[in-house]
């Protein structure tokens, strides 16, 4: 991407030059750059509010994917731009769309610890449990990171949360907290309910991976 390019204009909020470039060649609103990203995609990542909402209203489409199959919407939800994440959502932006490795925009959002944007794409029905290729859940994302305001966003959002589901090493979110010391976050998933029996693929149970210390703790909760 040049420097002088439209997408690192779109990229970089300079609305007035994108808008006269647009309105020399209309078709550049949908031509896309060498990663199959379109205007829209860049508006988004950068944040800027004004030009998404200025590509939407020249019918730009609002999920456009690129060659990793990564829409606005969750390279938005990846760089915390909350304000476009809402423009995005309430103009029908497919909460659950998926990378090829499966990422979503929540599971970016709670990988990165953005709270806000956890909470507006769960309030437009974002798939708590929603995977990755490598099974893993929001939460496994949240507790191995440390994230505690996201876990206990999940957990308090968890009508349907499965708090015990496993990647594809048969670890859950618990065993991830435990592997990573997260003492606080393991703490919160027994509280509420995390399986501390349950084996992944090696036969090993969160408690075999955590401290004796979390150890100590997770079984005090538990009252053994």
């Amino acid at each position: 991407m040049s420097e002088n390019s439209i997408y690192d204009m779109a990229y970089r909020g300079k609305t007035t030059d994108v808008k006269n470039l647009l309105n020399e060649n209309e078709r550049l609103k949908t031509a896309k750059d060498g990663n199959s990203r379109m205007l829209i995609h860049w508006a988004a990542l950068g944040g800027h509010d004004d030009l998404v909402r200025y590509l939407l209203s020249l019918d730009v489409p609002v999920d456009p994917t690129d060659d990793m199959d990564m829409t606005p919407l969750i390279l938005a939800a990846s760089a915390g731009r909350e304000k476009v994440v809402n423009i995005l959502l309430n103009e029908g932006a497919n909460v659950n769309a998926k990378t090829q490795e499966g990422h979503s925009a929540l599971q970016y959002a709670a990988s990165k610890n953005w709270k806000s944007i956890c909470v507006a794409l769960l309030e437009k029905d974002a798939y708590i449990n929603i995977t990755d290729k490598r099974g893993a859940t929001p939460l496994h994302r949240a507790a191995s990171k440390g994230n505690i305001a996201i876990v206990k966003l999940l957990i308090e959002y968890g009508r349907n949360l499965d708090i015990d589901s496993k990647d594809v090493d048969g670890n859950s979110a618990l065993h991830l907290a435990c592997e990573e010391n997260r003492v606080d976050e393991a703490k919160l998933l027994v509280k509420n309910g995390a399986t501390t029996t349950l084996m992944n693929k090696q036969k090993k149970t969160p408690l075999d991976l955590a401290s004796p210390g979390l150890v100590r703790q997770l079984k005090e909760l538990q009252g053994n």
